[in-house]
């Protein structure tokens, strides 16, 4: 009987051990109505879409460092904070810039949108090279001239996501590059059908300008020659090859602070403490811009609130129940811009880099069928860790058990994701890193991703998926390793 009582008992703590892998014990405190909660606060129009390099975005983030404090996360920013504070530099155009076209004004934007950035002084004729499909057949000489060009959709993808925002990039990649290539001093696209319908979302962009940080390649813009749009009816005044173009382009450069929060758990294991899982959101949007459906409000709950409050939940887990590894938890500033937060961090870690095991980063977790989800960095060349797919992996089996996309994560995917988040400056250094989503929408950057479209129930199960990944990695004997021959297509 004595043996038999044993026996029972290794039993038992067997199947107690199972249950605690297959959910661990900070689980019941990610919940729903926390998220909720969170993410109509940081999603409210109180924040004004939250736009990288404005006090919108600033205030945002001292929410989500008071968020932080009140969870009892350590901070883990710059001299006792939780606020890691970098400089980006800014390139527009001046509203004292000054474009005629036979001697008629052309109004900024209206008349005239700048895509590439110049300072320049254009005193010349404009040669008129016709549609852009086929310039390559003719032997041209363009250099220092202006030349324009009828834009062309042939051999652009246009099912994409926010075509109306890429488009002009990809006229400008296919059609403008090589002219610049061969020496031309500006360029002048005459909108087609697609770029007229294209024209309120392309110029809001092209107005913003660039954005970067020290060292960034568009920091400065004295290496490009300026890239102009025009409408459609321009083409009368300019194919007769008697048009004469005088302008002068200025760009303005100015500096302003956006800013990185971080917070942290310190481990509980002597020697794994000094290791770090770093769980990765960015918060912000896209601000006020083009109004859909009279709403000019970019709330950007899905993109990105509903991984920074998956976040917040996750840190009440682990605050609870630490894990043998600390955890880092970084939501990055200017995300939208450029991924610039997340360079900076790199740059200027607040731990020493090799002592970040893993990153989890999340990108758009909140939308979409509550059964479907994704990961990026799951199949090579992205896949940057075997052993970390193959946690990711177990965890979503033990509990969310979603459906999981592949294509998005393929080298072919039009929308090239992976190169799109957080993770990816992580990932460059070999850190294993991967991004969890739900994929994207048709409200992706619009005044209608907003809280009220949130399934939430899907954003508690990617909450957990999430949760239950980063309880593995920080428990771990051994840190994920890197794989030998990880290297990306670009």
């Amino acid at each position: 009987m004595k043996k038999l009582m044993m026996a029972f008992m290794v039993l038992l703590i067997s199947s107690s051990q199972f249950a605690q892998n297959a959910n661990p014990p900070g689980l019941q405190l990610i919940k729903e109505s926390d998220l909720k909660k969170d993410l109509y606060a940081l999603a409210d129009a109180h924040f004004n879409g939250r736009s990288a390099g404005t006090l919108d975005e600033l205030k945002a983030s001292m929410w989500l460092a008071e968020k932080y404090r009140s969870i009892g996360l350590l901070p883990g920013g710059d001299d006792g904070t939780y606020l890691q504070f970098f400089n980006l530099w800014r390139n527009h155009i001046s509203d004292k810039s000054i474009i005629k076209i036979n001697n008629k004004n052309l109004k900024l934007w209206n008349d005239i949108a700048v895509a590439q950035m110049a300072n320049a002084n254009l005193v010349a004729p404009i040669v008129y090279l016709g549609n852009a499909a086929n310039i390559d057949t003719l032997q041209l000489d363009v250099k220092n001239k202006v030349v324009a060009i009828e834009a062309s959709s042939i051999g652009i993808n246009t099912n994409v996501s926010l075509p109306t925002w890429r488009y002009s990039r990809s006229v400008q990649t296919k059609y403008v590059m090589p002219l610049i290539r061969k020496g031309a001093s500006a360029i002048i696209i005459i909108a087609d059908d697609i770029a007229e319908k294209a024209w309120d979302d392309a110029a809001e962009n092209f107005k913003r300008g660039t954005y970067d940080i020290d060292g960034g390649a568009n920091v400065n813009v004295s290496t490009t020659v300026p890239v102009l749009w025009m409408h459609s009816n321009a083409k009368t005044a300019l194919q007769n090859n008697t048009a004469f173009i005088n302008a002068n382009i200025v760009v303005d450069k100015y500096s302003y602070p956006s800013v990185n929060i971080i917070g942290k758990i310190n481990g509980t294991d002597p020697k794994l403490k000094n290791e770090y899982l770093l769980y990765s959101g960015h918060q912000d949007a896209h601000g006020i811009r083009n109004a859909h459906n009279n709403d000019s409000t970019y709330y950007g709950a899905d993109d990105n609130a509903s991984v920074d409050v998956a976040m917040l939940a996750n840190a009440r887990a682990f605050m609870k129940n630490p894990a043998k590894r600390s955890i880092l938890f970084v939501i990055h500033g200017a995300e939208e811009r450029g991924l610039l937060g997340s360079r900076y961090y790199v740059q200027h870690p607040t731990v020493p880099i090799s002592n970040i095991v893993t990153v989890l980063n999340g990108d758009m977790i909140g939308r979409n069928h509550i059964d479907s989800a994704a990961f990026m960095g799951m199949q090579s060349p992205h896949k940057n860790s075997t052993e970390l797919v193959n946690i990711i992996l177990a965890a979503n089996n033990e509990g969310p058990k979603f459906k999981l996309d592949t294509t998005y994560d393929k080298v072919t995917h039009v929308e090239g994701w992976y190169f799109r988040s957080d993770h990816l400056p992580y990932a460059r250094l070999g850190i294993p890193a991967v991004m969890y989503t739900s994929l994207l929408h048709e409200d992706y950057h619009t005044p209608l991703d907003n809280a009220e479209n949130i399934n939430y129930p899907k954003l508690k199960k990617m909450a957990d998926w999430m949760y239950r990944s980063g309880w593995k990695v920080a428990n771990a004997a051994k840190r994920p390793t890197t794989d030998a021959n990880f290297k990306l297509e670009r």
